[in-house]
């Protein structure tokens, strides 16, 4: 199947050909939720899956790329149409952060595509439905709305964020109604799924980081996703006079936030797996002859577990508010996104390194530090998760994210392994 895995990278070539036109001057990739950039990548999408075969390929009210391959009885040449049959779910996002890889989310769609495509060429099908999602956002970039794509098939998608604005003024429904969504929160409200019909969701997505790079292993199964807040930050201060004001009379807003940021790494390091990352800083009219009186800023921090990620927070609020009362300043935290640890399911997770095996690789368990959309789908149903190497590192979020062919055609034999194990069960069932 190593053909597979050149498909896997020509695809990822064509979806990366679109991208916001003040990014693709500079040759970088950044496909933000519902632009035109990210409307023309869900168009070519829609045409990958048709040409691999897929049954139905729609979008729906979210901008979801939705393909079905339909069982061997719910097929429209079966004779057998009316067999209820269950649905496996896998997935993973298109959108892009700003200046982002190629291979972030999209590999966990093009590897079941590839999947798809095999079948059709041996004349297959499975006695459960197959639906592979492209799921339209994940990464919050152009609204503060992370993971609202797989949040409407959990039912957590929040009717508020409609009225959110991006950063040029236009509402998340304006955005939807341009790009031929009705921004109707009934239609939204419809797309939740029942997992009473659904045999689970699994994911394969790049690591993301260092590991499997540097253990020379391609492939890795997901114990669980790690737990996660994030948030925007405000300091208030004063601004005054750079020449006239005396340091220790100083409001100074940057300089709080810059303290914070500080603390927030110094107690990230102190726990097995925390992370705390200050990843924008902003000084909202800003000269370089005035203090700060005002500086925004945001704060994303992890843990492998609920309890540990609580603590995390709590402690880097409490200290943060210190440090403000210290400097004379006022402290602002708006939380925007809160996720659970989401343990894989282990029988799910048993049929993962059961396929990692069959390919020749050995088994090798990690947990992800990165946030995924399995994390939606694992509050409604069972989920779990295959890594693939990332090469240069496991660099990714950045223009030098790169897989091989060999690895993604390797993972794709895993996935089609993955599919064979299903298949063998449910016929030893009946």
């Amino acid at each position: 199947m190593l053909s597979s895995g050149k498909s896997i990278m020509d695809w990822s070539e064509q979806l990366a050909q679109f991208s916001e036109p003040q990014w693709a001057e500079k040759n970088q990739l950044t496909c933000t939720y519902l632009t035109p950039a990210h409307i023309k990548t869900a168009a070519e999408l829609q045409a990958i899956m048709r040409e691999a075969g897929f049954d139905e390929v729609t979008t729906d009210a979210v901008g979801n790329v939705v393909g079905i391959y339909r069982s061997a009885h719910s097929s429209t040449d079966s004779q057998d149409s009316c067999v209820p049959v269950k649905t496996l779910l896998t997935g993973s996002h298109y959108d892009t952060v700003r200046n982002g890889g190629k291979y972030d989310g999209r590999l966990g769609i093009l590897i079941p595509v590839a999947c798809v495509a095999e079948l059709v060429r041996q004349k297959r099908r499975l006695p459960f439905d197959f639906e592979v999602v492209g799921f339209s956002e994940e990464e919050g970039q152009r609204f503060r709305a992370t993971f609202l794509a797989s949040g409407a098939l959990t039912g957590d998608f929040d009717p508020t964020w409609l009225a959110q604005q991006d950063a040029d003024g236009v509402t998340m429904k304006q955005a939807m109604q341009t790009a031929g969504l009705s921004g109707d929160i009934a239609d939204i409200t419809q797309l939740k799924r029942d997992p009473s019909k659904y045999l689970g969701f699994v994911e394969a997505h790049i690591e993301q980081g260092p590991i499997l790079c540097e253990g020379n292993l391609p492939l890795g199964v997901v114990t669980s996703i790690n737990a996660g807040v994030r948030a925007t930050c405000k300091i208030t201060g004063l601004a005054a006079h750079a020449g006239t004001t005396p340091m220790n009379m100083r409001q100074d807003a940057l300089l709080a936030a810059a303290e914070i940021s500080l603390m927030a790494e110094t107690r990230a390091r102190q726990d097995d797996g925390s992370v705390a990352t200050v990843g924008q800083m902003q000084v909202p009219g800003g000269s370089i002859n005035v203090i700060p009186g005002e500086c925004l800023f945001t704060l994303d921090m992890r843990a492998p577990f609920d309890h540990q990620r609580d603590a995390l927070v709590n402690d880097i609020l409490a200290q943060a508010h210190v440090i403000a009362e210290r400097r004379g300043v006022h402290f602002d935290f708006t939380e925007v996104m809160r996720a659970s640890a989401a343990p894989s399911d282990p029988q799910l997770q048993q049929r993962w390194e059961r396929a990692v095996q069959s390919v020749g690789q050995p088994i090798f368990k990690l947990n992800s530090g990165a946030g995924h959309d399995a994390m939606k789908l694992h509050t409604i149903m069972p989920q779990a998760m295959l890594f693939v190497r990332g090469g240069n590192r496991g660099i990714s979020h950045n223009p030098l994210e790169i897989i091989s062919a060999e690895d993604a055609a390797l993972a794709t034999q895993a996935f089609m392994a993955l599919l064979d194990g299903f298949q063998t069960d449910l016929a030893s069932t009946k």
